[in-house]
């Protein structure tokens, strides 16, 4: 894997996402994980609301999540997102959520590239390559 295809992205828990005892609720992950995709798509050049304007669409067929330990209100954590091979029409990632140097989750989601019409289709090959 080249650089291009990991990013390290920030972020701070915030209280909407935390539970009454101050945790993040483990709903506000994959929001996380979407932001930290979405950065890398962008690091590569590519903007998701280019490619849903031209008709290519990606929709989460999986999420795999596992949690290590929580993280807190006003946490400041390391999203780390890195795009994995995965076929024609797939592209997978995988992720480890961080605060300092301590492991809190890891995720790993499967995508299918849709048309406007759900049907799966080949990734360009200027996404995919």
């Amino acid at each position: 894997m080249s650089a291009a295809d990991s990013i390290d992205m920030e972020v701070r828990v915030r209280y909407n996402e935390c539970d009454p005892m101050g945790v993040a609720h483990h709903t506000a992950y994959p929001t996380w994980l979407e932001m930290a995709r979405t950065e890398l798509l962008r690091k590569n050049g590519r903007a998701y609301r280019d490619l849903e304007a031209e008709g290519v669409l990606f929709v989460i067929v999986q999420l795999n999540m596992k949690y290590h330990r929580p993280a807190r209100y006003d946490d400041v954590l390391c999203i780390h997102a890195e795009a994995t091979p995965a076929g024609r029409a797939r592209i997978a990632h995988e992720y480890a959520v961080y605060r300092d140097e301590q492991l809190l989750a890891e995720a790993k989601t499967t995508m299918v590239c849709v048309d406007r019409d759900g049907r799966p289709q080949r990734i360009p090959d200027r996404i995919s390559g």
